[in-house]
């Protein structure tokens, strides 16, 4: 799903189970997406300089699969002014915030949504010459069917690209002052273990080497292309990336808290406490680095 993903360390913040409830968790959503703004502003300049040749035409349609709330959709709205963009997604409660923030930012008339399961309920989509998808399809058993079914809805010469992948999100001091150094490799080792085992219980899920740009091959497209987007907030951090990294950790420690020792339980509720000095909200040293890696090819 677009607009962020796996709550906690490991990868942003969007499921908390196999089948999570995506609408309680949308506004969360939304704030990480704009937290994550300048890095996708990037991805969509890039994608600007290598669709033009997507139609004879340029690009006048583009997809948005797993959208979310949509600010990916409107920023592509943007990068893309001659084109109309369907943000699709499986929850109506998300594309209802994507469809207000589109009027928000006067763009209703060109950032359009479609309720759509993926990669099953995509036959009524059409075509375009941009298809994006962020963070949607490893939610998906089947990945390389997945990107498969994406491709189908290229017109010649239009190009897919699939934000999956990168660096894991560092925002917490090697040594904290609290608990033992080395919490944030702790828990970025947990929510990899999570994330395993919610891959594994998908339904029809594959087990296979997440080679996205094999993926790609293996659907017929060429020209394949790979670049990835840092974002850098040092600190002192701003209220919001503050209020991000709160969240963000009070996820993981509901979620795969379990997988960690008492002392680091200890550490991480110092670390959501706002009464704390030494919590997220009043540290002067917590930062936000992050990397997202974007595969393209063109049918």
């Amino acid at each position: 799903m677009s607009d962020h993903d796996r709550p906690g360390p490991g990868h942003h913040h969007r499921h908390d189970s196999v089948h999570p409830d995506w609408e309680m968790l949308g506004p969360d959503l939304e704030r990480g997406a704009e937290l994550y703004t300048p890095l996708y502003e990037q991805a969509a300049s890039w994608l600007r300089e290598a669709a033009p040749g997507a139609a004879p035409g340029g690009v006048r349609r583009v997809l948005d699969i797993g959208s979310g709330p949509g600010v990916v959709s409107c920023l592509l709205a943007r990068a893309f002014p001659d084109a109309e963009v369907v943000a699709v997604d499986a929850t109506g409660a998300l594309l209802e915030r994507a469809r207000d923030r589109a009027a928000r930012l006067g763009l209703a008339d060109r950032v359009h949504t479609q309720l759509a399961e993926v990669p099953d309920g995509l036959d009524a989509l059409g075509g375009a010459d941009l298809i994006w998808s962020s963070k949607a399809l490893h939610h998906v058993g089947d990945q390389r069917a997945a990107v498969a079914a994406l491709a189908g809805h290229l017109r010649p010469g239009g190009l897919l690209a699939l934000a999956e992948g990168g660096l894991t999100p560092r925002f917490l001091p090697r040594d904290l002052g609290i608990g033992r150094p080395g919490l944030q490799s702790r828990l970025d080792a947990a929510g990899e273990e999570w994330f395993s085992e919610m891959r594994a219980a998908l339904p029809d899920t594959v087990d296979e080497t997440e080679d996205w740009p094999a993926f790609l091959a293996d659907a017929g497209l060429r020209a394949p292309g790979t670049r990835s987007f840092l974002l850098d907030l040092p600190a002192p951090l701003s209220a919001d990336a503050r209020a991000y990294l709160v969240t963000t950790l009070s996820r993981a420690r509901e979620m795969y808290g379990d997988r960690l020792d008492e002392d680091d339980r200890t550490a991480l509720a110092r670390l959501t406490d706002p009464e704390d000095a030494a919590g997220i909200t009043r540290r002067p040293d917590a930062f936000f680095l992050s990397a997202q890696t974007v595969h393209t090819a063109r049918a």
